[in-house]
């Protein structure tokens, strides 16, 4: 059943309403909270579905990567931040906590020494320093 969002200008609040489509033609919408009838459609936000091939390309696309700067910590987190939310996965709590420390400006190495977890998670004990970002 679609949602649709309305601003109730009597209490001001923005309220979410169910029609079917059939309903939404003739329904008056009503504020839950205050029972207006005042109420204004709020357009929501427009979700677009992509393969996983054309959020990688995005991802890769000059325009995306133009920000990116490899010896600043903060661009490398925001980053990396940009490609998990393209991607649509949750890449874990540690995933969470490398990038919120990058975009604090903590240097890959610093994260590394203190996360040696990680880099036996990757391959071994010596990575190469998470300074490997690089690739990216």
């Amino acid at each position: 059943m679609p949602t649709y969002n309305y601003i109730c200008h009597d209490c001001r609040r923005v309220v979410r309403l169910f029609f079917t489509y059939a309903e939404y033609d003739t329904a008056v919408p009503v504020c839950p909270h205050c029972q207006s009838k005042k109420l204004r459609r709020k357009i929501g936000r427009v979700a677009v579905a992509k393969s996983e091939d054309a959020r990688m390309d995005s991802m890769m696309d000059d325009s995306a990567l133009a920000g990116l700067d490899e010896n600043d910590p903060r661009s490398l987190g925001q980053f990396m931040r940009k490609m998990s939310q393209e991607m649509g996965e949750d890449l874990g709590d540690e995933f969470n906590e490398v990038v919120d420390r990058l975009e604090r400006g903590e240097s890959p190495e610093s994260i590394e020494q203190s996360m040696p977890e990680l880099a036996e998670g990757m391959g071994g004990p010596d990575m190469g320093g998470m300074g490997d970002f690089d690739d990216f």
